[in-house]
């Protein structure tokens, strides 16, 4: 779900797990297509109709539709003759923990100052939540600094926190990163984001600094979404992997100030807000103590829950025990009963084609002969839609050990609108793999292009990040606008009107109308890839710069893959 805005936990359609959902009357899905060991549209088109099919019922986690989601891909890894890709099972059960704060309406964060209280109201000033997965947390009187961006990266010679002790205290940083402020290319990645702006590096490195509380100030060009949605994606229940699932610190207090909260805040304690803000951007910034305390009381109703990756295996002839991995997220958002007419959010483009194209890559690996030199795991993972847990859980728990995994392919929202001239990866400039692709379109008369959007930080938003984030090599491709007949200005149009009409909502359906050429070029090229990485002995590498690079590194020289 590579267009998901701040979080993926929280949405106007369906929010969270579903304990169980009443089940209705389904035509079951299509199963009499003969398939073929090439990429075609028709196979392509069969498998995306299935998944997307009423019968599904959205394919959400916890529900009967999420059954019979997982047991028709189970189905079809079989009849290709893939083995089970979990040490001999189908499945890898995923833990989850749904926080859902109660009584909102009555929360407020107040600030001490010059002995009086400045409170902010939940929703207009502020949003919070506890990332500890507790009925209760409390922060009384806890002192309020602000470190700038609370960015720590070695690798920029960038650390807003050196020189302070923040344990126990509330820091307020700012969205996004010092690149991005300043338009400087030689500053971090100057427009791109880098993931020391995403706003879950800065919780996390602030309970990694003993922070008892981090508020992160928004803006819309940086952040790259208004207010609203920040209110929106906070509101309702937050899904995570339980505690020991995650090796990751955990705040206890997280959230968000408006910019009109953080002036006022500021103002309080005789600073200028926009003054710090510019100083954060330049090198040699100082952490400002405000003369502030912060508290508030959270309270929250705790469930657990759990839903399930399925996992298919290709032995490598030669190096079984080094690994390709392809995946893509199966879970949507369900059926909503409280919507008149169409109910249900069937997911063709998000995620019904990364499943068909998984699907479709599959089928041609395990017709392949001879047979690929390394392992090929087609992981199909659950709950991307609630913020990447099924491919977080897998890395924490991976089959193949990290330093043995070569790379991952990742497979969120085709677009289909017939052929173009290029393809857009997520992320430009990260890794080798993008090198290896560019290749395999110049084969196919095509070109690369960069994501136009860099700064809104996509590469953090699908299930390749987690592989990412981990060290391993991961890329996440868009489909291309410049059409083969129409250009760019149409094919833009075109993306542009399924964001604005379709993602998101029951009217992302499949359609028998539509072009497939251009998405099974792109399904062929991915594939490629992968073969060309399966059959080989190559390790491609994270370029100078990536701030994945250092982890993979360190991961090769303790243990030598080869």
């Amino acid at each position: 779900m590579r267009r998901c805005l701040p979080t993926c936990t929280a949405t106007v359609f369906a929010i969270g797990i579903a304990l169980a959902m009443p089940t209705f009357a389904a035509t079951p899905a299509p199963t009499t297509h003969h398939f073929s060991a090439a990429i075609d549209a028709g196979d392509f088109s069969a498998y995306l109709k299935a998944v997307s099919s009423d019968a599904f019922e959205g394919r959400k986690p916890g529900t009967e539709g999420a059954r019979r989601t997982v047991d028709y891909l189970v189905a079809q890894f079989k009849r290709m003759g893939l083995q089970p890709g979990n040490h001999g099972q189908w499945f890898q059960t995923v833990p989850a923990v749904s926080t859902t704060l109660q009584h909102p309406e009555q929360l407020r964060l107040d600030v001490t100052e010059n002995g009086r209280t400045l409170p902010l109201a939940y929703g207009s000033d502020m949003v919070a939540v506890t990332l500890q997965a507790k009925p209760q947390v409390t922060l009384k009187r806890s002192d309020i600094v602000f470190v700038g961006y609370g960015i720590d990266a070695p690798e920029y010679q960038w650390n807003d926190y050196a020189g302070i002790d923040v344990k126990g205290k509330t820091v307020i940083v700012l969205v996004n990163d010092p690149g991005y402020a300043t338009q400087d290319p030689k500053l971090f990645r100057g427009r791109t984001m880098t993931y020391y702006g995403r706003w879950t590096y800065k919780y996390e490195q602030a309970a990694r600094e003993g922070a008892a509380a981090c508020f992160i100030v928004h803006a819309t060009g940086p952040a790259g979404y208004p207010w609203s949605v920040v209110h929106n994606s906070w509101s309702g229940p937050q899904l995570s992997l339980p505690a020991g699932e995650h090796a990751a610190p955990r705040l206890p207090v997280a959230g968000w100030l408006s910019g009109d909260a953080a002036r006022h805040l500021f103002a309080a304690s005789g600073l200028d807000f926009d003054t710090l803000e510019a100083a954060a951007a330049r090198r040699g910034f100082k952490p400002v103590p405000l003369k502030a305390q912060a508290s508030i009381t959270l309270d929250s109703t705790i469930r657990h829950t759990h839903s399930r990756n399925v996992l298919a295996l290709l032995k490598g002839s030669e190096h079984p025990d080094q690994a390709v991995i392809y995946s893509a997220h199966w879970d949507h958002f369900g059926r909503d009963p409280k919507l008149k007419g169409d109910q249900i959010y069937n997911g063709a483009i998000d995620n019904g084609t990364g499943v068909a194209a998984l699907l479709e890559i599959a089928e041609a690996f395990a017709h392949q002969q001879p047979k690929p030199k390394r392992s090929l795991l087609f992981a199909a993972v659950t709950m991307e839609e609630s913020g990447l847990l099924g491919s977080q859980y897998y890395v924490e728990h991976p089959v193949f050990p990290l330093n043995r995994t070569v790379a991952d392919i990742n497979m969120d929202a085709l677009d289909i609108i017939g052929p173009t001239k290029n393809m857009i990866v997520v992320g430009y400039g990260q890794s080798q793999l993008e090198d290896m692709l560019k290749g395999v379109l110049a084969k196919q008369g095509r070109t690369l292009s960069p994501e136009p959007t860099p700064e809104n930080g996509f590469y953090f938003r699908s299930d390749h990040f987690s592989f990412a984030k981990a060290g391993v090599p991961a890329m996440d491709t868009l489909t291309g606008d410049d059409l083969v007949d129409g250009g760019t200005r149409k094919g833009r149009a075109l993306l542009a009107d399924y964001t604005a009409h379709r993602y998101h909502t029951p009217q992302d359906n499949y359609d028998p109308h539509w072009d497939f050429r251009g998405v099974i070029r792109d399904i062929q090229a991915l594939h490629d890839v992968g073969q060309q990485l399966a059959d080989g002995s190559d390790w491609p590498q994270w370029n100078a710069g990536s701030e994945f690079r250092a982890r993979r590194q360190a991961m090769m020289q303790a243990n030598d893959p080869h």
